[in-house]
């Protein structure tokens, strides 16, 4: 007897080229995750994508469109991994206005999504997950993709209101990749990465206390290790280092060049990339 023809599915480039001119984001992380927001919910199994900072929800892992979305930006925690009575690996995402529980399938591939999720919102890749050197090196590359992401989003949001303003060579000149030893962490953070990995480097460059400007933290070893902080202040077009001599310079690459060539090379920028191979 003659089987049936099966209905035609659509490539898998096809889909992911469909689901990108929808979502209009980047693909970070995918996979198949359980999940209830709302706790008189039952879970429920999704093929779910991370782009940008938002979190999609298929029914279907050939699905091109969603069927629920959630924007994570505003997280503001993550729980710990722990297996619930099926092996399967259960956190929470707590948000401003809810909370997500997920499930994976067991507790390393619940980290590896918790990592991913924490590298998009925090702009930090989380170095106390127990991850393994592939899947840092893989959050490392999604977090310079996500901060050229915003940079870029930011300078497009203000572009309709410089542009009128600015020569065309300026504007053309607007979009500069934020400085790779930044990272979205506090002063004891920059502190703790400084110290658990000084093969990548000793200065990083953090948001400052009051969230509108910018820090400097160094470690250096001379008769015994020593941690400096430095204020860098956004003034208009240009940045302010408040040295006993303030020092003034155009952009924060340049303020990072200046503390490298200052101390003749002494001080080298924190990249985590740069060390990964000696962490595997």
């Amino acid at each position: 007897m003659e089987q049936p023809a099966e209905t035609p599915q659509p490539a898998p480039r096809r889909i992911s080229q469909e689901r990108q001119r929808i979502t209009g984001l980047p693909l970070y992380f995918q996979g198949y995750l359980s999940v209830r927001r709302s706790r008189c919910q039952e879970f429920r199994l999704y093929w779910t994508e991370l782009r940008g900072t938002m979190l999609f929800f298929y029914d279907d892992k050939k699905a091109p469109t969603y069927s629920q979305k959630l924007d994570i930006s505003a997280l503001t925690s993550a729980t710990n991994i722990y297996p619930d009575e099926n092996g399967s690996a259960l956190f929470i995402l707590m948000l401003s206005n809810e909370e997500l529980e997920a499930k994976a399938d067991n507790c390393e591939y619940g980290k590896e999504w918790k990592g991913f999720i924490l590298t998009v919102t925090k702009l930090s890749v989380p170095l106390d997950e127990s991850l393994l050197p592939g899947q840092l090196t893989r959050m490392y590359e999604v977090l310079e993709k996500e901060k050229e992401r915003r940079i870029t989003l930011n300078n497009c949001s203000g572009a309709s209101l410089t542009k009128e303003r600015l020569p065309s060579k300026d504007y053309s000149s607007i979009v500069t990749a934020m400085p790779a030893c930044f990272y979205a962490v506090s002063r004891k953070e920059a502190t703790e990465m400084l110290e658990k990995y000084p093969s990548c480097g000793n200065l990083i460059l953090r948001p400052g206390s009051d969230s509108k400007n910018y820090a400097i933290t160094v470690r250096q070893v001379l008769d015994a290790p020593c941690i400096k902080h430095y204020r860098v202040i956004s003034k208009e077009a240009s940045y302010v280092v408040e040295l006993e001599r303030k020092v003034t310079l155009k952009s924060l690459q340049d303020v990072i060049h200046y503390f490298v060539t200052q101390t003749r090379g002494n001080l080298k920028p924190f990249v985590m990339q740069t060390c990964h191979s000696a962490l595997q």
